[in-house]
């Protein structure tokens, strides 16, 4: 163990979706609880909490001393600044612990309306390495949450080198793409998980495609649904890895299931600390298992193995796993149990595909050779009887898994832990009782949990006493009476002269008195400074809304240009045959840039080196590999490459100083987080995909155009996970070690259910991106932009073949000089006429 750290180092944070969660995690011992309000959270389809609640909520949660983190971790759109602004405010006035922000333009507003009011790094940033913390540290950002992509060794790492407290996610559900990296669901579904609305596309079945032709998979469809994440057992080692906050998923599911899972790693927790064996019983996994469960893994908390990150067979929670169906019975089934099954239970019958509909009910009877069970079977051959109404045994076949879904009983004992009229948590008390003859007995409250003190006199003064005087078991029977509030009596201090009295009513009412003042003082409000804020104030400019006029850009430059970002070799010899001045390079292997770099300075035109999206810790010598290439300019996908750079601008000796170009992946989506990137170097950003068109063009009046650069073709870049398609279903691997890279001979990619199939490609780091199957092409808005003075222009390029680049390149050249229209673009390259999100989402 330890010994730096102690218990009350450490925080058990619990997810909230409504009153019941909040109650369940509050009485089950979490230290502190996150909740979404209104729309401005990451999980829209919770019931959520409004505006007008905060006060209630954190007075709630402070009476117990429960910390509230309100989750503020999405993108805020240019339209939305003064409605964040408006909760913001809120949250500060309502005394707030902490809130939980994605997107750094909302960082540097809260930090513009208060200097001291708490803001916590989301996973949705992602932050992964020193590098990317050392970024946020100007913000004052009190806290990070990790990637869940990063391993115990790392987190250790980024701990030891940022000194920063680390929240890490400990269980729940596990997104395949690295969380504010994914546009999937936006792209086919028009809900945006970097807005909340995740459509899970994640847990959709896939074809697998080798070079073109589909793989035989047999019942493995599920090929990016991860199972759950389940790190009870590794409390020990998070611990010593310097894990400050275990934080739960589960906004969206029961208050069984909070109180379940927060009761199960509080008693960890606390076992670990007390010196008692931490590891969990088979009875307790089960149970966690029963509330949510799709199987369960470390995720990568013990490093990458992609044999376990994903089973593959079905999407959704499945609960229990019982046994195999071994012989159909006349009313039922027989099952070698694995796990223990009473009447009442819920059970559904699996014949290895979730799409069709699944056979499954109450458990009527359970029998061992004919004869009835009382109680609950825990193993050995019994024979399961359904409801009589419940299952169609003719669908049931042998072989068939069968799934406990359901415990009512486990679902009641935790429901009775939050579904109580006593008080959750009691807190210790120690009172200083003092008296003399003839004057009022006075008394000192203080409150343990806040050390806040109150004092409380009698009306009454005391007199002498003829026959019983008051003592110390009087005071510790009458004082001690609080039960129904949250104070229990812990020390009393007795200074009384001579043998006094005073009626009961007054010990009863300053009783009273006391406990109310002592929980009205821990319900108060903490304190944060709040300035006036008007959030345009810094707006580079203020375009009018309507119809776009020749002099809305003011004084514009008048020469666009086409960037070209290509993937191999042949795509830039193709644009250097092009007028194309700038050329992005973003290959799959760092091998391949020198070639790159020739081609392009032989030519007498401008290369930029694009990064990987993701940076992990001990992974800035591919960084320095770039610096040493010496190109022209590095896009810049991550925050951690951002803070390399800027480092090594300020402290270069040689003069070399490469531009900087902030990518999509930055999330960029009004005008305070361009000016963030700009002014930490960049000097062009790529807006978010998550804007569509009417959302740019309100960002794009508020900012200087010559800091922007739009994307305007490409195949959207849709997952970018950990999880490796070609080590996972190509390789008997379980990583890039051992792995044999299937991924420099083959090409795969995965076919949805309307035959559409997307690309699949590595990354030095190993890591996958899914490429949309189709084009999208933003071309029919190039009049719009201009007016409004954007110069950059970049078209991205996939698996295109020399004349295709040519061909394209040819189409948006003469569109940008006006000798044809957008519209002939996209459809003479059968492109989806869109820009970033799905067409019919937002625009107006």
């Amino acid at each position: 163990m330890r010994e730096d750290i102690r218990i009350e180092h450490i925080e058990l944070l619990a997810p909230a979706g409504d009153w019941d969660c909040m109650r369940a995690a509050v009485a089950n011992g979490a230290d502190a609880v996150f909740f979404g309000v209104d729309k401005f959270n990451a999980r829209v389809r919770a019931k959520n909490f409004t505006m007008d609640e905060l006060p209630d909520i954190m007075s709630f949660l402070h009476l117990y001393g429960v910390k509230g983190f309100v989750t503020f971790n999405i993108l805020v759109f240019e339209e939305e600044l003064n409605d964040a602004k408006r909760l913001i405010e809120a949250c500060i006035d309502a005394g707030v612990d902490a809130v939980i922000v994605q997107d750094l333009g909302l960082v540097k507003l809260i930090r513009d309306i208060s200097p001291d009011f708490p803001i916590h790094g989301s996973t949705q940033m992602t932050i992964t390495s020193p590098e990317a913390v050392e970024f946020t540290k100007p913000f004052d950002i009190e806290r990070v949450v990790l990637g869940r992509e990063n391993n115990l060794k790392q987190i250790k790492q980024i701990g030891d080198q940022a000194k920063l407290p680390m929240e890490v996610f400990v269980h729940g559900a596990l997104c395949v793409s690295y969380s504010g990296q994914c546009l999937t669901s936006e792209m086919w579904g028009g809900r945006s998980a970097n807005r909340g609305e995740c459509a899970q596309a994640c847990r959709l079945p896939y074809d697998l495609m080798v070079d073109g032709v589909q793989k035989p998979m047999g019942d493995v469809a599920y090929l990016l649904s991860p199972k759950d994440l389940a790190a009870l057992e590794l409390v020990p080692e998070l611990i010593e890895a310097g894990v400050t906050s275990f934080k739960i998923e589960g906004r969206l599911k029961s208050p069984e299931y909070v109180a379940n899972v927060v009761g199960k790693y509080r008693k960890a927790i606390d076992s670990y600390f007390a010196g008692r064996d931490p590891q969990p019983t088979k009875e307790e996994l089960r149970e966690l298992q029963q509330s949510f469960s799709r199987g369960f893994t470390y995720g990568f908390l013990k490093g990458t193995n992609n044999k376990q990150l994903v089973e593959g067979t079905f999407p959704k929670s499945r609960g229990v796993f019982l046994g195999r169906v071994k012989q159909l019975l006349r009313d039922g089934v027989l099952c070698e149990l694995e796990a223990p099954l009473k009447r009442g239970d819920g059970i559904v019958f699996d014949a290895g595909d979730p799409t069709k509909p699944e056979e499954g009910g109450r458990v009527y009877d359970i029998r061992r050779k004919g004869q009835k069970l009382e109680g609950e079977a825990a193993g050995g051959l019994i024979e399961i009887v359904p409801g009589r109404n419940d299952v169609d045994l003719k669908r049931v076949r042998v072989g068939d898994r069968i799934w406990k879904t359901s415990d009512p009983h486990l679902d009641k004992k935790l429901r009775q832990t939050f579904e109580t009229d006593k008080p959750y948590r009691v807190f210790p008390i120690n009172v200083k009782v003092a008296g003399r003859l003839g004057q009022p007995l006075q008394s000192v409250w203080t409150d343990e949990l806040t050390g806040h003190s109150v004092e409380v006199r009698s009306e009454l003064g005391l007199v002498q006493a003829e026959k019983r005087p008051m003592d110390r078991a009087l005071f510790e029977e009458q004082f001690g009476r609080l039960g129904g509030t949250t104070c229990a009596l812990n020390g009393l201090e007795l200074d009384l002269e001579g043998s006094l009295i005073i009626p009961m009513r007054e010990l009863n009412q300053m009783r009273r008195l006391a406990v109310e003042q002592l929980e009205k003082a821990r319900q108060q409000p903490r304190k944060y400074r709040k300035r006036s804020v008007d959030v345009y104030e810094d707006a580079h400019r203020q375009v009018p809304a309507g119809i776009f006029s020749s002099d809305a850009g003011g004084d514009r430059p008048q020469q666009p240009h086409l960037i070209a970002l290509c993937r191999n070799l042949e795509q830039v010899k193709a644009v250097l045959t092009t007028e194309v001045e700038w050329i992005y390079a973003d290959f799959e292997f760092i091998k391949q840039f020198p070639a790159a770099m020739e081609a392009v300075r032989a030519a007498g035109r401008k290369i930029a080196l694009a990064t990987p999206r993701i940076h992990m810790p001990g992974e800035t010598g591919y960084f320095k590999n770039m610096l040493n290439l010496r190109p022209d300019a590095m896009l810049v996908r991550n925050t951690g490459a951002m803070y390399y750079f800027m480092k090594h601008r300020a402290e270069s000796k040689d003069g070399y100083r490469p531009e900087l170009i902030g990518d999509f992946s930055l999330n960029a989506v009004n005008h305070k987080t361009v000016e963030l990137f700009v002014d930490a170097g960049c000097s062009r950003v790529t807006p978010s995909y998550d804007l569509n068109i009417q959302q740019m063009v309100d960002m794009l009046r508020r900012t200087d155009p010559s800091t922007l650069e739009i994307v305007i073709h490409q195949h959207l870049p849709m997952f970018h996970t950990e999880h490796c398609v070609y080590c996972t279903f190509l390789s008997e691997g379980t990583n890039y070690t051992n792995c044999g890279r299937p991924c420099e001979d083959h090409r795969v990619s995965l076919q949805d259910r309307i035959g559409m199939s997307h690309p699949v490609r590595v990354d030095e780091g190993c890591r996958n991106t899914v490429y949309n199957a189709i084009e999208q092409s933003g071309a029919e808005y190039l009049p719009q932009f201009r007016e409004l003075g954007v110069t950059s222009y970049r078209v991205e390029f996939l698996e295109e073949s020399p004349d295709q680049v040519r061909e394209v390149l040819d189409l948006y050249s003469r569109a940008l000089q006006g000798a044809i229209s957008g519209t002939s673009v996209w459809r003479a390259l059968k492109a989806t006429n869109q820009l970033g999100v799905t067409r019919g989402q937002l625009v107006k």
